[in-house]
């Protein structure tokens, strides 16, 4: 709250405006609106100009696009003709023709015609060009050119002729199309006849739109003459633009034509639109090349539209920034008269109370209007940014607690209590709460003291924990996770007879074994929260029974162990506890991070970790990661491959992944030999289950000194050889010599 309006003890607290002041802020209101007006005026000019060029770069780009998908379209209907004279049925009624072949060939072509809709019609021509039989009886089936047969062609063989773009009369509506024709010629290159097929260029546009940026986007196909074939059927039609198919734009344009013969792309600004155009080359064949105009436009009418809401946008963001400057002036003029008054309070505050004690004082509508130094020592924050803050806030209450601190102190003028002072050492404080007046009796404030808890409360705490620990039955134990001994209750004592051990960790205290498996049963407390085994007493025992050992991990916010519980039960000895392996039972966990294998490999003994060996196991087959939808089908091969190797997993061996469709399994204390013979057996249990198909190994033996990473890289050049290989697809790399 930057002006105060609340009741001060004393008037000369209050704020006061001068007449300097007053001029100041009129004069900085006044330069804010001028800057905004002829801010927003350069604004609006460059975004009108901006709209025109974002559009023209878009629309042409558009063309762009749509000219090369049209190429690319009469490329492949060449193609498509050419399989079409190259078919089995063609060359059987060309060499055998009877009505029956002729049948069939019609048959076919039809369905093609029915799947394909930008074919209109295929048809089959003579030797000496004369119409045969066609799918459809759309076209006229005149003759063919007499350029396009026999000796005086220029083209043959497998070249595919395109003819321009031609219009006729399917269903009562003028079609654009173009036909291609493909010779159809014995071995020794005399002609055995033509094969043409006709294609609908409006049809071809129209399979093109989805691809263009809109369908109000209207788009025109013209030829070098200025003939509209395609695009004059778009609704509602603009003035000087043809809006029948075989108009002709240089007769009802001829300024946008002379603009678009000059050149092959370009923009026109008309008086009602703009034009971008660009001329596309189909084909080119020989001595002939097929060119066409593609033209959009978007009327001038539109663009002032669409701009007319950014300019509303434009004045009402100036008006409200024009509104917020206004307010942030005028607020921080009286943040500084604010700052003069509170300083001037701070003065008088501290010559009421100087003592050691954290006192402040927070006026009737419960802000803090002054506070010594030891109370912003105790809540932690600085003096300046105590000021003004809310009672409810520091103390850190929720409404209904506040609610009942207001109406006690109503009743009875005086609150007493604890809270949390809200700093990262979490302080505990008392506050006493008193209602005082102000000498003419009109207005109240409060005056508040702090005391300071903490050690109390801390030693509430350890009395809370001895008891906790002293009442159960059970011999429990608190530890840190090197083993060192926090606190023990009097089971324990009795149980372990503690004041005769020298050692305060309980690796050492217990059995031996114990220490040895440390890093281990650790390990498990991460990744399951508890570890569960037998233990031998020490010899200072007054039994030798043995215990069942619980240990429960409790984790940080960092995910390592802050504490561990430790629980000691009479139990029954097992025959040999390392062979039972309860210290490290069967891991049947698979890490999940390179850390945690990281962790498990430098906690194996250095016998197993020298004799160990390292298999890189790659599931991904070829078919799969061709496309990102193959990546759920790798995921649930991936798990049908874990639990295949789990089940035959011998104890002590350890899997983690690495990375998608990769494995890692460490078997410590194993050779290279048995490692290949562990991968073998697991190829061919993957085999028996119908999971090894893509599946390689790439094994890796231990060298002295050697990290995972070094060691995982060996593996990973071994299971690349095993990729290269064939059949076997394991390979085996970095062995030791001796």
């Amino acid at each position: 709250m930057l002006t105060r309006k609340l009741p001060l003890l004393i008037d000369a607290q209050g704020i006061h405006w001068s007449n300097q002041r007053l001029i100041s802020v009129g004069t900085q209101l006044c330069l804010l609106l001028l800057s905004v007006v002829l801010l927003s005026n350069v604004i609006i000019t460059l975004g009108e100009r901006r709209l025109q060029e974002d559009w023209a770069t878009q629309r042409y780009s558009e063309l762009q696009a749509v000219g090369t998908l049209i190429a690319d379209k009469v490329s492949f209907q060449q193609f498509r003709t050419q399989m079409f004279a190259k078919s089995e049925l063609l060359n059987r009624y060309l060499n055998i023709p009877n009505i029956e072949r002729q049948d069939k060939l019609k048959s076919n072509w039809q369905v093609i015609t029915k799947n394909i809709p930008e074919l209109l019609d295929i048809a089959l021509f003579d030797p000496q060009g004369s119409f045969k039989f066609a799918t459809t009886d759309e076209f006229s089936h005149d003759p063919l050119p007499p350029s396009l047969l026999g000796g005086s062609r220029n083209m043959g063989g497998n070249e595919i002729y395109t003819s321009p773009l031609e219009f006729s009369p399917i269903n009562g509506k003028l079609e654009p199309y173009l036909y291609q024709l493909a010779w159809l010629e014995n071995p020794d290159q005399s002609i055995r006849g033509y094969l043409v097929t006709y294609n609908s260029m409006s049809k071809m546009l129209k399979s093109i739109k989805p691809a263009y940026s809109s369908t109000e986007s209207p788009l025109l196909m013209l030829d070098t003459q200025g003939l509209v074939y395609a695009g004059a059927d778009s609704r509602p039609s603009l003035k000087r633009v043809p809006d029948t198919m075989g108009g002709s734009l240089k007769q009802s344009y001829p300024a946008l034509w002379r603009k678009m013969a000059m050149s092959n792309f370009g923009q026109f600004h008309g008086d009602n639109a703009t034009f971008v155009y660009l001329k596309v080359e189909l084909t080119t064949q020989y001595e002939t090349r097929r060119e066409y105009f593609l033209v959009s436009y978007v009327r001038n009418d539109d663009i002032a539209a669409n701009f007319s809401q950014w300019r509303s946008i434009l004045i009402g963001g100036a008006t409200v920034l024009t509104f917020l400057a206004s307010m942030l002036i005028i607020l921080s003029h009286s943040y500084r008269l604010e700052q003069r008054s509170r300083q001037y309070s701070i003065e008088l505050s501290n010559s009421l109370f100087h003592r050691d004690v954290g006192s402040i004082i927070v006026n009737d509508k419960n802000r803090v209007i002054s506070a010594n130094q030891m109370a912003a020592q105790l809540l932690a924050l600085p003096n300046d940014d105590l000021l003004d803050r809310s009672l409810q806030r520091i103390l850190h209450l929720e409404d209904e607690d506040y609610s009942l601190i207001m109406n006690q102190l109503q009743q009875k003028n005086e609150w007493k209590g604890e809270f949390d002072a809200g700093s990262e050492s979490q302080a505990k404080l008392i506050a006493h709460i008193k209602t005082q007046h102000t000498p003419d009796k009109k207005n109240q404030y409060l005056l508040i003291t702090f005391e300071d808890v903490t050690e109390l409360k801390k030693a509430q705490a350890e009395a809370n924990l001895n008891q906790l620990l002293n009442e159960s039955a059970v011999a429990t134990a608190l530890i840190t996770a090197d083993g060192t001994l926090q606190r023990t209750n009097t089971a324990f004592d009795e149980q372990i007879q503690l004041k005769e051990c020298s050692s305060k960790k309980l690796t050492e205290i217990l059995d031996h074994n114990l220490g040895n498996k440390w890093s281990q049963i650790l390990q498990q407390i991460i990744l399951q929260g508890s570890w569960k085994g037998q233990v031998l007493c020490s010899p200072n025992s007054v039994e030798s029974a043995c215990l069942q050992a619980t240990l429960k991990g409790n984790l940080d916010s960092s995910g390592d162990i802050e504490y561990i519980v430790c629980t000691f039960e009479q139990a029954t000895p097992k025959a040999s506890m390392h062979d039972s392996g309860d210290l490290v039972p069967h891991r049947t966990t698979i890490l999940v991070n390179l850390r945690d294998l990281d962790s498990y490999f430098k906690s194996l003994t250095e016998y197993s970790r020298d004799h160990s060996s390292l298999l890189l196991i790659d599931i991904t087959a070829e078919s799969m990661l061709s496309h990102m939808s193959d990546i759920g089908q790798l995921e649930s091969r991936q798990k049908e491959v874990e639990i295949q190797l789990l089940r035959e997993l011998p104890t002590g061996y350890q899997m983690s992944h690495w990375q998608l469709g990769k494995l890692i399994i460490i078997l410590p204390g194993t050779d290279a030999d048995n490692a290949h013979h562990f991968a073998i057996k697991s190829m061919g249990s993957l085999n028996d289950m119908g999971l090894g198909e893509g599946i390689c190994m790439g094994i890796a033996a231990y060298q002295d000194n050697q990290s995972l990473e070094q060691y995982l890289s060996n593996a990973e050049v071994a299971l690349k050889r095993a990729k290269q290989t064939g059949e076997q697809r394991i390979c085996q790399a970095f062995t030791r010599l001796n």
